[in-house]
């Protein structure tokens, strides 16, 4: 039986970025759209989809929203070769 090779989210149009919230947590893989980033803003539209993705999120937990302090693009991880 063949093993499921998932795609990447690079693959699929999404890149990630780690988060630093002003209270000092953090959270990592953040997807955000690749089509709305790359102009003249850079990854600043990012930002806003970041804290969009944040106000729904503590929202649903009932919880105050996060102020972003960074925003880091994530490393790319390579796959690793079959052997």
């Amino acid at each position: 039986m063949a093993k499921r090779i998932k795609s990447r989210p690079q693959e699929r149009g999404f890149i990630l970025f780690d988060v630093v919230f002003e209270d000092g947590s953090r959270a990592s893989n953040r997807r955000v759209p690749a089509e709305i980033l790359g102009g003249l803003d850079g990854d600043e539209p990012a930002r806003q989809v970041i804290a969009e993705q944040e106000e729904e999120i503590a929202l649903k937990a009932g919880r105050p929203g996060r102020e972003i302090q960074s925003l880091t693009r994530s490393p790319i991880i390579k796959p690793k070769p079959i052997a």
